[in-house]
């Protein structure tokens, strides 16, 4: 792991990034796993925060399910990203925003709480920025989980079995919940009270509503969420896959399967302009251990001459959690 020299602080990346306790002070059955006190812990955490080696201790979503999100893409002009990624980032919606090798140039993550806000805030970019926006619609993941074992580098993504997500459970009043887990917990001693307290509500509710949801799969993930960058993990590419449409189901298990595949899953392509189906990322530590990973997917029989591209990434404008609960409409 990439200048994490400290045991503990490596433990607390390695082995939190999920399964972050559901109870009343969860730092400290972190503390008494790690041998150490609960102060030491969250003096350790909030540093790493500050450094930019964690981005929160919090929550991701199944995708799609409590909120809307599609991924989508500008072909701005050399002298206009700047211009065209600062309208990008503007949008409060946007959780993800990168600069990527390609004519497409600017790839986004635009969320809401549900399809029309993230349509709306596509049509806004295109009339501010008059330049189209492809919009790239999530069909079905093959691997969303993304995580990083830190002390096996080789190893890289943790594997998750996919589970289905049981939106029965669901409650109106868990968006807000979710929408602070979104953002992370307040690095306290106990974090969840404090949540409640901004909310209005109890402790006891706050700690049921979370162990519902997570039970449920629509908190897919909860715990330390890392900024893979800063730990190491500097080549990155989205790799798309000209793959037919009746070839895609067999296809995509496989592929996300693959060493060095991060995250996997079909999106609609757009007609005449955009004509990939399957999508994975490769996360690595260098450009040439990315390449290998590619060469390696691209060599498995089920994309057997399927053409692709790998668009690395150049600069990361944005990277937070998704927008879950409805917030002020902006002005026009």
């Amino acid at each position: 792991m990439k200048n994490v020299a400290d045991p503990i602080d490596r433990a607390l990346l390695d082995d939190w990034q999920r399964g972050f306790p559901i109870t009343a002070r969860p730092f400290l059955r972190m503390a008494n796993v790690l041998n150490i006190a609960e102060d030491d812990l969250l003096a350790r955490l909030q540093r790493m925060v500050a450094c930019g080696r964690i981005a929160r201790v919090g929550a991701t979503c199944a995708p799609n399910t409590i909120s809307a999100s599609t991924l989508a893409a500008i072909a701005a002009p050399p002298e206009r990203i700047e211009e065209v990624a600062a309208l990008i980032q503007d949008e409060p919606g946007i959780n993800h925003s990168y600069l990527r090798e390609d004519t497409w140039n600017l790839w986004f993550v635009a969320t809401g709480p549900d399809r029309a806000y993230v349509d709306a805030t596509l049509a806004r970019l295109e009339q501010r920025s008059g330049l189209r926006v492809l919009d790239l619609r999530l069909v079905r993941p093959f691997n969303v989980d993304l995580g990083f074992r830190m002390n096996q580098p080789e190893a890289g993504k943790i594997p998750r079995t996919h589970r289905a997500t049981d939106l029965s459970v669901l409650r109106e009043d868990d968006r807000d919940i979710l929408q602070a887990l979104s953002v992370g917990l307040p690095l306290t001693s106990a974090p969840y009270a404090a949540l409640g307290f901004d909310l209005g509500r109890s402790e006891d509710d706050i700690l049921d509503r979370v162990a519902v949801l997570a039970e449920a799969n629509i908190i897919s993930r909860l715990g330390v969420i890392v900024r893979h960058r800063a730990l190491g993990w500097s080549a990155n590419a989205m790799v798309v896959w000209n793959v037919p449409a009746d070839q895609v189901a067999i296809a995509g298990p496989r592929l996300a399967l693959q060493p060095g595949v991060t995250l996997c899953y079909e999106r609609t392509p757009v007609e005449g302009v955009w004509p990939y189906r399957l999508y994975s990322m490769i996360h690595a530590q260098s450009r040439l251990e990315a390449l290998k990973h590619l060469s390696n997917a691209a060599a498995i029989p089920e994309l057997a001459g399927v053409q692709y591209k790998a668009l690395f990434s150049l600069r990361c404008f944005k990277q937070t959690g998704a927008m879950i609960a409805a917030r002020p409409e902006r002005a026009a």
